[in-house]
């Protein structure tokens, strides 16, 4: 519903001028008018040192796996992606897939312990699509797996890297 709001808010802002600009050019009584905002939580991104990124939702049930954009660039034209089986339970640091490209091949690694319920099927036919959005978690993003998390999950999201970390890991190697 986020992007729904962001993708709303210019259009309202032009009809509130509008609207304000009709209200002054007539003598009529103000109109009240009001901005459309959304105030919603915050969804954190969280990365390992492995270069693997999860996305939890706000109440931390659910989540998003994927590579980060500097693990993308590193491995160059991706030409192929291993996906995990679903449903499949994982522990923090269990291998749940493989990406290949021009340069390497790398496994993908679970950030945290959790359980996969759904993969990205369009990395299967196109694994172009990780090179073009590592970290866009949408219908044509190059995320890997969606996951439910449970209390282990929670906790061993403490242990990983915020952006603002990760940037300065990848700038120290």
């Amino acid at each position: 519903m986020a992007s729904i709001a962001r993708s709303l808010r210019p259009v309202a802002l032009r009809l509130a001028q509008s609207s304000k600009a009709r209200v002054a050019a007539s003598s009529a009584s103000p109109i009240a008018i009001r901005a459309f905002s959304v105030s919603s939580a915050v969804q954190v991104k969280k990365f390992t040192k492995d270069h693997e990124w999860i996305e939890l939702s706000p109440d931390n049930k659910t989540g998003t796996i994927g590579i980060s954009q500097y693990a993308a660039h590193a491995l160059g034209d991706v030409v192929y992606v291993e996906l995990p089986s679903t449903p499949l339970e994982v522990a923090k640091g269990d291998t749940i897939g493989a990406v290949e490209s021009v340069k390497s091949a790398s496994d993908i690694n679970s950030p945290i312990t959790c359980t996969i319920t759904s993969v990205n099927e369009l990395l299967e036919e196109t694994p172009s699509a990780i090179n073009k959005g590592p970290e866009d978690d949408g219908a044509g993003g190059g995320w890997i797996a969606k996951v439910e998390v449970g209390e282990n999950g929670v906790k061993d999201l403490e242990e990983l890297m915020d952006a603002a970390q990760y940037k300065a890991f990848t700038e120290e190697a």
